[in-house]
């Protein structure tokens, strides 16, 4: 298809096959060194993917973060990831990591729906300060959580930054890949999915994250999410589009504090 090779990621990363087996091997290790404050597979819907992993902080929390992965919207659980919450957790931060259905089994529509309902449980079992950030696919996904048509306005209003990490702001260029057999995108959906054609939420600290050395057409793809919701763009050097999301690990990294509101 046309513009296949434009979204192949892996094939234009050194090892690309590496990564995941890495990720769930850290993630596996992170859970067992927090013990009983890890708690994974949360049901919050009826599906065995409906299910969010949730960390706690040391003492009382000062808010907290819920992750949203990416894949694609086609691969990929919250327990691949659970050592992303390592920055966050170091600095008093309570971390929810949400799992949804994937494609073909669902529709992006409802991978939004069923984000936004994890976001309503989770605000129930909380207090204070909301903090979203997404990868890929997941940075569509959180920042299509500030749709009032889409998430109460009491979980909404809580919602103080928002960290989208090499988003897929704009869905239409998708219809025109191979990927669209598993995604069954209709134009009208991709349309409406679009973080791109979204009006910029009001009170929230957007900050939008990519690789320097991803595809071409993620860095577009980032530039347009920060140009239409005039929110701060960090391309960062010598990162691509599957160790981006390693900043999240550090407590002390610009990523963290983007997404922690700190200055």
């Amino acid at each position: 298809m046309q513009l296949d090779d434009a979204y192949a990621n892996a094939a234009y990363i050194e090892g690309a096959e590496d990564y995941p087996p890495r990720w769930q091997k850290a993630a596996a290790a992170f859970r067992k060194s927090l013990g009983f404050r890890a708690q994974k597979g949360i049901s919050y819907g009826p599906t065995d993917r409906e299910v969010y992993d949730f960390f706690e902080s040391e003492g009382v929390s000062r808010g907290t973060v819920v992750f949203v992965h990416g894949g694609y919207w086609k691969a990929f659980a919250p327990s691949d990831w659970s050592h992303l919450a390592a920055g966050p957790l170091a600095r008093g931060y309570a971390v929810a990591m949400i799992g949804y259905d994937l494609c073909p089994d669902v529709k992006i529509t409802q991978i939004t729906g069923q984000v936004a309902r994890a976001m309503s449980e989770i605000a129930k079992r909380t207090q204070g300060p909301l903090s979203l950030v997404g990868h890929s696919a997941g940075g569509q996904l959180v920042c299509r959580m500030t749709d009032p048509l889409i998430l109460s306005g009491d979980v909404r209003e809580r919602i103080a930054n928002i960290v989208s990490i090499s988003p897929v702001a704009d869905l239409t260029p998708l219809l025109q890949t191979s990927m669209n057999e598993i995604l069954k995108l209709t134009e009208a959906e991709a349309t409406v999915e679009s973080p791109a054609n979204m009006t910029p939420p009001h009170g929230v600290n957007v900050t939008v994250w990519v690789g320097a050395d991803e595809r071409p057409v993620f860095l577009e793809q980032a530039d347009l999410l920060s140009r239409v919701w005039g929110a701060r763009q960090t391309v960062v050097e010598g990162r691509h589009h599957f160790d981006i999301i390693d900043l999240l690990e550090d407590p002390e990294s610009d990523m963290v504090k983007a997404l922690l509101g700190i200055k």
